[in-house]
């Protein structure tokens, strides 16, 4: 069996044009920095519903993220796309020790599959473009899953690893914290009754 060998002549503007074109096809994707990624998640044993209600009104963060001390809304309506909020607190200890904020927008949110996505627009804790999402799953016996998964810039100075396992941590303990948040909102029903 034989083997036909072709060749091709690419006549030299033609290869000096494909290799600029390669030139910029490199550096258009090393303009584009890889995504550094991360999730946690956790079981609330509370039914669906009831979670949704703690975890998707901004007037409820600090119920169940412990280190958010206020959330201001913006600009727009709560639970519609480009509603604004400003939450402040100690999420990330600052060197001043002063409080650390961030300016976030809902990108998404869908009531009926109980999820939302958030983007950091502007803060002082350097996750500026961070998109953060929440998703709710109906987990039986009354249960729920809680989804939490983020991706983050590269942070120069930082390694990836530590900056996951650091957001990694405190997203969970928010996701510790809910069911803690449910209960003290059916006390407070309890009580007025």
């Amino acid at each position: 069996m034989s083997t036909l060998i072709t060749s091709v002549v690419v006549p030299c503007q033609l290869r000096k044009e494909m290799q600029v074109s390669t030139l910029l096809q490199a550096v258009e994707t090393e303009g584009k920095k890889r995504k550094w990624h991360g999730s946690v998640s956790g079981i609330v044993d509370s039914p669906l519903d009831k979670v949704w209600t703690i975890v998707s009104q901004s007037k409820r963060l600090s119920q169940w993220m412990p280190t958010v001390e206020r959330c201001i809304d913006l600009v727009g309506d709560e639970g519609v796309p480009g509603y604004v909020r400003l939450v402040s607190g100690f999420m990330f200890p600052q060197q001043d020790g002063e409080s650390s904020w961030i300016k976030e927008r809902l990108v998404a949110m869908d009531s009926t599959s109980h999820s939302y996505v958030y983007k950091m627009e502007a803060s002082n804790v350097g996750l500026d473009g961070s998109i953060n999402s929440l998703k709710l799953i109906d987990y039986g016996d009354g249960s729920t899953l809680v989804n939490w998964s983020f991706e983050i810039d590269p942070l120069e100075g930082t390694l990836e690893d530590n900056i996951i396992d650091y957001l990694g941590f405190l997203y969970k303990s928010c996701i510790n914290r809910i069911q803690g948040a449910i209960e003290d909102a059916n006390k407070k029903v309890y009580e007025t009754c």
